[in-house]
C-alpha cells in the first residue's frame, strides 16, 4: 500500500502527511476500540468484515474530507495493517511478482518476468518495517532482535522470506522475500516456459519412479525449489515420504509426507535443532524416500549415508554453477562433518549414493532452464566419472537482452537405463540419439 501518489501538485506533500497521519490515528483508534476476546470467535472474511465496519465507522466519526477512492483506500491500508503484512499485501497479491527486495523503509524492489523494477509501495519508517517482519516471524515461531539480527522465515502462501535488521543491516532493515505462490509451477506450465523438453523431463520422471537418488544443483533463483517440488509429484502416492527444510517451502502433493522444519536456538543459545539432527531422526521414522530441501552443511554425510542404506530415490538440492561443481562442493559439506576420510573413500561414497546430477541456472535476461542432466557412472582411479546425458547450449543473447540457445541430447546412453526397465518405466533408446532437442 503506497502512500497517495494521485494527488494535486499543490499542497501534494501536506496531503500525503496528512493520508498517514489520519491512517495511523483510525488504526490507533481501532485497536483501542476492538473487543479482543469477541473476535478470537471469528475467522477469515468474517473477522475482515467485522473490523471493516468497525473501521468504516472510524472514518465517519472522523469527518476526514476523503473521496470514495481514497476513503476505500484508506480502509484496505488500515485492514491490512491490522489483520496483514501492512504494505507488503499489495506486493503479495500481484501473482507478477517472482522477488521482493526491500533495502531499508522508503526503497522497495521487485522482480517481474526476470527484470528488477522499483515499486511505489513504502513503510513509513524503520520501527514500522521491524513491526511488519516481526509479525510474520512470530507467526512461525522465529524471532528477530539485536540479539538474532539475522532470520529465514516463511509467509503463509509458502514465500520465503530472509530478514536482516540493524545494526548488522546498517541502512535499515533489509528483507528478501522469494515468492512460492499457492499454486507452484506444474510441468505443463515449465514445458510452456521452456525450462525443459519432453525428453528431459520423461526421463527425470522414469529415474524418480525407479527410486533413483538425485541432486538439483544451481545458484540462487535458478529454480532448484521449482524443479525439487516438480520432481517430488513423481513419486509414487503410496510411498512414505519425509521432507527436511530450514524454512518450509516445499508442496509436496503426497497423501503421506511427514513435513520437519529446522529450529534456530532460543534467546538462551539453546534448543537449536539442525538440519542433521533432522536427518538422523528421519532414519528413525521409517521412510520410503527422504527429501531435503537443500544441503548446506554437515547433513550431506547423514544424506548419502541415507541414499546408501535403504532410501534409494531421495531428493536434494545445493548451490553449485556446475555438476562438478556439485560434487566438489558435496566433498566440502561431508568435510564440515568433521571426519578424517581419506579422499578416495570420500567420493567412493558419493559416487555409490548419487544417480543423477540436475543442474539448473539462471540465464541473463531471467529465463531459467534446465543447462545439464549428468548420470553419475562410477570412478576412475580417485575420479568421479559423469556422463552428460542433455544440454542446453547457449547462443546469444537476443535484443531484449535475454539469453537463447537449444536444447540438445548428446547421444549418450544411460547406464540406468536397465535400472528402469527392471522399475516398470523403460524408455526407448531413441530419446538418447544425439540431435537438437529444441530452440529457447
Amino acid at each position: 500500500m503506497s502512500r497517495l501518489t494521485t494527488q494535486p501538485a499543490s499542497g501534494a506533500g501536506k496531503q500525503r502527511v496528512s493520508f498517514d497521519e489520519l491512517k495511523q490515528t483510525i488504526h490507533s483508534k481501532l485497536v483501542d476500540k476492538l473487543d479482543l476476546s469477541r473476535l478470537g470467535d471469528l475467522e477469515g472474511e468474517q473477522l475482515r468484515r467485522e473490523i471493516r465496519c468497525v473501521v468504516e465507522h472510524l472514518c465517519d466519526a472522523h469527518n476526514a474530507l476523503l473521496t470514495r477512492v481514497e476513503r476505500d483506500r484508506l480502509v484496505e491500508e488500515v485492514l491490512n495493517e491490522t489483520l496483514g503484512f501492512g504494505p507488503l499485501e499489495t506486493l503479495l497479491k500481484d501473482p507478477s511478482i517472482s522477488d521482493i527486495l526491500i533495502n531499508g523503509p522508503h526503497s522497495v524492489y521487485v522482480e517481474r518476468g526476470g527484470r528488477l523494477e522499483r515499486s511505489s509501495v513504502t513503510f513509513r519508517d524503520n520501527k514500522h518495517l521491524l513491526q511488519i517482519i516481526d509479525r510474520i516471524v512470530s507467526k512461525v515461531g522465529r524471532r528477530v532482535d539485536e540479539t538474532c539480527p539475522m532470520v529465514d522465515a516463511r509467509l503463509p502462501d509458502g514465500s520465503r522470506l530472509n530478514a536482516i535488521i540493524p545494526p548488522i543491516a546498517l541502512d535499515g532493515p533489509a528483507v528478501s522475500i522469494r515468492r512460492f505462490g499457492r499454486n507452484p509451477l506444474t510441468v505443463e506450465k515449465l514445458l510452456e516456459l521452456k525450462a525443459f523438453t519432453p525428453e528431459m523431463i520423461a526421463f527425470l520422471e522414469a529415474c524418480c519412479k525407479a527410486k533413483l537418488n538425485m541432486i538439483i544443483s544451481g545458484g540462487t533463483g535458478s529454480g532448484k525449489t521449482t524443479l525439487l517440488n516438480v520432481l517430488s509429484g513423481f513419486i509414487p502416492p503410496d510411498e512414505r515420504v519425509i521432507t527436511i527444510e530450514d524454512a518450509a517451502e516445499l508442496q509436496l502433493r503426497q497423501p503421506h509426507v511427514v513435513r520437519l522444519e529446522t529450529r534456530p536456538p532460543n534467546i538462551e543459545g539453546k534448543g537449536e535443532v539442525t538440519a542433521r539432527d533432522l536427518v538422523r531422526n528421519a532414519l528413525r521414522m521409517r521412510p520410503d524416500r527422504i527429501v531435503i530441501g537443500e544441503c548446506r552443511g554437515a547433513e550431506a554425510l547423514d544424506m548419502l549415508q541415507a541414499m546408501n542404506t535403504g532410501h534409494e530415490g531421495s531428493l536434494t538440492t545445493l548451490h553449485a554453477n556446475s555438476p562438478r561443481d556439485a560434487l566438489a562442493r558435496l566433498e566440502t559439506m561431508i568435510m564440515m562433518a568433521g571426519f578424517e576420510m581419506p579422499v578416495k573413500a570420500m567420493r567412493q561414497q558419493i559416487a555409490s549414493a548419487v544417480d543423477i546430477i540436475v543442474q539448473a541456472n539462471r540465464l541473463q535476461g531471467g529465463p531459467r532452464r534446465i543447462t545439464s542432466i549428468c548420470e553419475v557412472t562410477g570412478m576412475e582411479g580417485e575420479i568421479i566419472t559423469l556422463s552428460e546425458i542433455f544440454r542446453f547450449v547457449q547462443r546469444g543473447i537476443d535484443e531484449e537482452g535475454r539469453a537463447y540457445g537449444v536444447f540438445v541430447a548428446t547421444g549418450i546412453r544411460p547406464q540406468c537405463l536397465p535400472r528402469l526397465e527392471a522399475a516398470g518405466v523403460p524408455l526407448p533408446p531413441e530419446l538418447f540419439q544425439e540431435r537438437i532437442l529444441m530452440e529457447a
